[in-house]
């Protein structure tokens, strides 16, 4: 986790349902349900449109049945693609409308459920804000992994909202009944009686060096990591052992919603010892100590004699 844009060989892949095989000669996108104008488009129909390139965050919710344990997996890339709003402008919902379903083509059993595809919604108009149809990934064309030939993209949500080989986009006027909209993938915010979608992620923030169990020398350490939200992270605070915490170099984040990098030079004597960071967002959040899925990670070090 070195780099701001994360290569290739270091984005982890999920799937639920398996990966499909793709007979690109079949293949198209469509945008159909309560739409004046459906819309079907190959793939080289969705590259000869405007492109929208952006770097994002994805990070990854973790296990649906376990909501509140950490997992920190989380990557930073650049995408390549069309913005759905344009689409969706062209094809016109109806004054019904209110929210997108996207649907992949990786189909297969889980649990009890047999023969499905993968399905998320949104509301209509975080769909148009913030939905990006991607065809490329840092610099190059999608690999068949991470969803070719087309994937959505929902800036500032977690990874399960953006789907991979994307075959359908329908509006309707409700959520779908689905087992990864409405069984899979809620969660109890604080403040709220009934669970919600899982989608805007939480404020957040993880060690990059030291690792966790990593051997040094007694010194100076650069701690280094990355900082990322729904909205600017506007702080990053590092604690070692029981001494205080104190505020990080922060980098700002610019016009993308990228994650942020955070670094302090520490001077750690010979001993093991403790590394511990928070993140707090321009929202008012900070990351907390409570046991919950964005709690506060820690490493632990061991400092040599030099």
């Amino acid at each position: 986790m070195r780099d701001f844009i994360t290569p290739p060989g270091e984005i982890f892949t999920i799937a639920h349902l398996g990966m499909p095989t793709v007979d690109m000669s079949t293949w198209s996108l469509s945008v159909e349900g309560l739409v004046a104008h459906p819309i079907r488009l190959n793939l080289e129909e969705l590259q000869a449109r405007p492109a929208t390139e952006k770097t994002v965050f994805h990070e990854c919710f973790g296990n649906p049945l376990e909501p509140h344990v950490p997992v920190r997996r989380v990557v930073n890339v650049t995408w390549l693609g069309v913005r759905l709003a344009e689409l969706l402008a062209e094809a016109a919902p109806r004054p019904s409308a209110s929210h997108i379903w996207f649907e992949g083509l990786d189909t297969g059993d889980f649990g009890e459920h047999v023969g499905i595809h993968y399905l998320k919604d949104l509301p209509l108009d975080v769909a148009r804000r913030d939905v990006l149809l991607a065809y490329g990934m840092n610099g190059a064309p999608l690999e068949p992994a991470r969803g070719y030939p087309l994937r959505s993209v929902a800036q500032g949500m977690f990874g399960t909202n953006a789907v991979k080989w994307l075959r359908r986009v329908i509006v309707a006027d409700a959520r779908p009944d689905h087992l990864f909209t409405t069984e899979l993938y809620n969660r109890l915010e604080p403040g709220r009686d009934e669970p919600v979608p899982v989608r805007e992620v939480d404020v957040n923030s993880v060690l990059a060096y030291p690792r966790g169990g990593a051997e040094l020398p007694a010194g100076t350490v650069e701690v280094t990591g990355w900082a990322w939200s729904t909205t600017e992270v506007v702080s990053v605070e590092i604690c070692v052992d029981d001494g205080p915490w104190e505020r990080a170099q922060l980098a700002p984040r610019g016009d993308d919603p990228a994650w942020q990098r955070f670094h302090q030079p520490r001077r750690l004597d010979p001993g093991r010892h403790r590394i511990r960071c928070r993140a707090a967002d321009a929202a008012g959040r900070v990351q907390p100590e409570a046991p919950t899925r964005n709690r506060v990670q820690e490493v632990r070090v061991l400092v040599r004699e030099p």
